[in-house]
């Protein structure tokens, strides 16, 4: 009599969906096999940086579905880490009725990444954290949702989407507005030629103001700094250039080239992307790109200030990116126009959209030449566009499948390679030249030096 080799749950939904698979079945098991709820179907995932939009955004994103478990935390703020932990056992509590405290607390993002529990990660750090510890992720085995924008810099984006796609991992990225009917709707009505031929797109980003100077402070207990400086080099310590340490209002590192580019990436991502699924340049960007900006003379607060920029892709169409436009993106074509925004900020300290006040537009985020584009039926032989409904739900569907999720890493990276082109413009002050495919500037060796930085030891892509 052979003994049965105990089965562990990963390797049994691997194992079944490519039985599934080649049967020509779908592959996301049903929850009439063993019950969605059962501790041994649930997706385990670990939380890797618990601040403002963790908290907002991306925890309560994923505790929605009964079929997922958020089992630990991670963050160089050991404050943050016990504050996390009764955040999701008390969110648990009030789902189950019952007394919770099943949340495990980490410092160093790699023991959460040693632990074979955990098949999953959501990454909510500051945005130069973002490459090097997905990449750390995947490498441990782990499925990866994201936070925008992907990278630091277009190197780093690069080496991430080529590690994501080697390993095999499910990686989502945060661009949440895929997952918004509006986004999709304007997408697809500019793809079947509702306003003609798409001849330019007009972006606009809601702007930061720059701030005081600030002087050094002793660095907090509770906050590993160096850590959290990461690849960056060092630099003292002020509250302002990190996070608050009473409460979770927009931190500072969002306004400080050290750690992103500024509202360029840091909303540009969400309307860069959405620009291309609408123009169909997902999976390159533009040929030519120039600007001018304006940036702070003073204070600690470095990021850009009102700027415009330019660009233009292979077939012609041109996109300009500017504060001065409405938030939202704007597709101009020969026979009309469409715009789409959102219809609410994704956290309460979000800046202010700017969107004029129309009625119609608040409530569906969409406005056009002639209303009655709008109303346009796409027909069943015309370009339908992938349907995600919330996009931690298509990440979670996706981890089950093994399908790519609508936010994959190459695209990801691509909407903000081209928000970090728009950048590097901006500090250039010269039109440039782009390889999509190279991913290189055409003869400007000052230009491509700008495609990466440095990296602070430990902190490394070797040692992620």
């Amino acid at each position: 009599m052979k003994t049965m080799r105990k089965v562990s749950r990963r390797s049994f939904l691997k194992t079944a969906a490519a039985a599934t698979a080649a049967a020509g079945f779908p592959t996301i098991v049903p929850s009439s096999v063993f019950g969605q709820m059962a501790p041994s179907n649930r997706i385990n995932v670990g939380a890797i940086g618990v601040g403002r939009i963790s908290r907002t955004h991306d925890l309560p994103g994923i505790w929605q579905y009964d079929d997922v478990r958020i089992t630990s935390v991670c963050d160089l703020d050991a404050n943050r880490v016990e504050e996390g932990k009764a955040l999701i056992n008390g969110t648990y509590a009030k789902k189950t009725g019952k007394n919770y405290d099943g949340v495990t607390g980490y410092h160093n993002y790699h023991d959460l990444l040693a632990n074979k529990d955990i098949d999953a990660v959501v990454i909510s750090t500051p945005d130069h954290q973002h490459a090097i510890t997905a990449c750390a992720a995947v490498r441990a085995g782990k499925d990866v949702y994201l936070q925008k924008p992907a990278s630091l810099t277009i190197a780093e984006g690069r080496y991430l989407s080529n590690t994501v796609q080697a390993s095999g991992r499910i990686l989502q990225v945060g661009s949440q507005q895929r997952s918004t009917v509006q986004f999709r709707r304007a997408a697809e009505l500019v793809r079947n030629g509702r306003i003609g031929d798409l001849k330019h797109v007009e972006i606009g980003l809601p702007g930061d103001p720059s701030g005081p100077d600030a002087p050094p402070m002793p660095v907090p207990q509770n906050l590993n700094y160096d850590a959290w400086l990461g690849s960056t080099p060092e630099v003292y310590y002020t509250e302002i250039r990190v996070h608050p340490q009473t409460g979770f209002d927009r931190p500072g590192w969002l306004r400080c080239e050290q750690f992103g580019a500024g509202m360029i990436t840091g909303w540009g991502a969400h309307h860069v992307d959405s620009a291309h699924w609408g123009m169909n340049t997902e999976y390159t960007g533009p040929v030519e790109i120039w600007g001018t900006a304006e940036f702070p003379t003073h204070g600690l607060w470095d990021v850009h200030g009102k700027f415009l920029t330019h660009s233009i892709y292979a077939n012609g169409v041109t996109m300009d990116i500017s504060g001065d436009f409405p938030n939202g993106i704007k597709f101009y074509g020969s026979k009309g126009w469409i715009f789409v925004t959102r219809t609410e900020n994704v956290t309460a300290s979000d800046p202010t959209t700017g969107v004029p006040a129309n009625p119609r537009l608040k409530q569906t985020g969409l406005d056009a030449s002639d209303p009655a584009i709008l109303d346009s039926v796409i027909g069943s032989d015309e370009i339908h566009l992938y349907v995600s409904k919330e996009q931690h739900r298509n990440w979670l569907d996706c981890i089950r499948s093994r399908q790519q999720p609508i936010s994959p890493v190459e695209m990801g990276h691509r909407a903000c390679s081209t928000c970090l082109l728009h950048h590097i413009a901006m500090k250039a002050k010269r039109h440039l030249r782009w390889d999509p495919e190279k991913e290189q500037f055409k003869d400007d060796a000052a230009a491509n030096a700008l495609l990466s930085r440095p990296q602070r030891a430990p902190y490394t892509f070797a040692q992620a």
